[in-house]
């Protein structure tokens, strides 16, 4: 047996550890832009809105290589195709610092959109192939940990460095800190050769599911809705509310701590009570855009409605993921890699239409249709908690009183 194997077999948390940290280095570099629109676009001498495109761009990629890769995966190791995908983030990342222009940036994000959809698609199948049985559970919630602590501390860590020593020294930061976590990936994980390749039929069989298709859709409309608005942060508390822009990473960071708190707060109920866990959420993404809208012009009222934006969120991903694998115990696999391309989608549509609606009717269009987003999910999560309601109300009666 090879050396690594045994090291691993002794240290399986380290080798999860390694793979959460790949998530988390995966989507921090697909969040970077968005605490950096404003530098990106003065220094390229472009619009904020046409720089939001660095967003859009990689999401919508990944939405379509994340389901083509679990097809194309085959019996590729599943260890040297992580490698092979975070070698690949180095690379964008540097090719994003050294950017001379607009084009050449989006070109490398190109390739983050190739590696998000490729990463989080193997990654969350992995658990079970790292731990025993019983700590499965637990080796996926610090995975797909990852995925939220990027979420929520991506943006405002590339607000800070971008603001200590301009925005190419972000991207800079993030080639280096992925190569470090490319390392540790390949001196912790073992081989993992493929188990079972997924089929299209398969792919195509699960998607038909309504319970699923339900939570997809949910997917897409709380994600959409959140980066419709967020991608515009910064000239949110700066233009709106009226915050210096010297307090916007300070800001960020803040932000990440209340949706940090919002992920555990989630998770740990998520578990038994995934619908009204996203029903809460979806509540905390519809009174955000609407707080901002009517109270959000001072910078105490900003930064209030800020917090309550980030406990929101910051249970997004772990709440619908949760969901998303109760929906489909049978494929936790090819339901993880159309959650991450929906996903993705809505990262798209959410940075693509709220530039549009930014550059024709300014900020308080797009908390407008945040705000319409959030509400259709709200609307979404009460009608499939409903049906379930009924449908477990009409088991149970059927239980009591057979019907011969």
């Amino acid at each position: 047996m090879p050396l690594i194997s045994l090291s691993v077999a002794r240290r399986p948390w380290l080798a999860v550890a390694a793979v959460a940290l790949s998530t988390f280095s995966v989507v921090t570099t697909e969040m970077l832009p968005v605490g950096l629109l404003t530098s990106i676009a003065e220094s390229l001498q472009t619009s904020v809105g046409t720089a939001a495109l660095t967003m859009s761009l990689p999401a919508l990629l990944a939405a379509l290589f994340a389901p083509c890769v679990v097809l194309a995966a085959g019996d590729i190791d599943r260890r040297t195709l992580l490698g092979g995908l975070l070698l690949l983030l180095v690379v964008a990342n540097l090719a994003s610092a050294l950017a001379p222009g607009i084009g050449w940036l989006l070109a490398a994000r190109v390739l983050v959109g190739f590696c998000i959809g490729g990463i989080w698609a193997i990654a969350g199948g992995l658990a079970a192939r790292l731990v025993a049985a019983p700590h499965v559970g637990l080796a996926t919630s610090l995975i797909f940990g990852g995925v939220a602590a990027a979420s929520v501390l991506g943006i405002p860590l590339g607000a800070l460095i971008g603001e200590i020593a301009g925005w190419r020294w972000a991207f800079a930061v993030m080639a280096l800190f992925s190569a470090l976590v490319l390392i540790l990936q390949q001196a912790s994980l073992p081989s993992l050769p493929a188990i079972t390749s997924v089929t299209l039929r398969q792919l195509a069989g699960l998607a038909r599911r309504p319970a699923l298709q339900g939570g997809l859709l949910l997917t897409l409309l709380l994600v959409a809705g959140h980066f419709m608005a967020f991608t515009f942060v910064r000239p949110l508390l700066v233009s709106w509310s009226g915050f210096d822009a010297r307090w916007v990473s300070s800001l960020l960071f803040a932000y990440g701590i209340a949706g940090i708190a919002g992920n555990f707060i989630a998770g740990t109920l998520a578990a038994r009570r995934a619908l009204s866990v996203l029903l809460a959420i979806a509540t905390g993404l519809l009174l955000t855009p609407l707080l901002w809208l009517s109270v959000g012009g001072s910078p105490v009222a900003g930064g209030a409605v800020l917090m309550l934006w980030g406990l929101a969120y910051g249970g997004v991903s772990v709440g619908l993921m949760t969901w998303i694998v109760k929906t489909a115990p049978d494929g936790v696999e090819i339901a993880a890699a159309l959650y991450v391309g929906v996903f993705n989608i809505g990262i798209a549509l959410g940075a693509w239409a709220g530039g549009e609606v930014l550059n024709a009717s300014g900020l308080s269009g797009v908390l407008g249709l945040s705000a319409i987003c959030a509400l259709a999910a709200l609307l979404l999560a009460s009608f499939i908690t409903v049906s379930r309601l009924r449908r477990h109300s009409s088991l149970t009666s059927s239980k009591s009183f057979p019907v011969e």
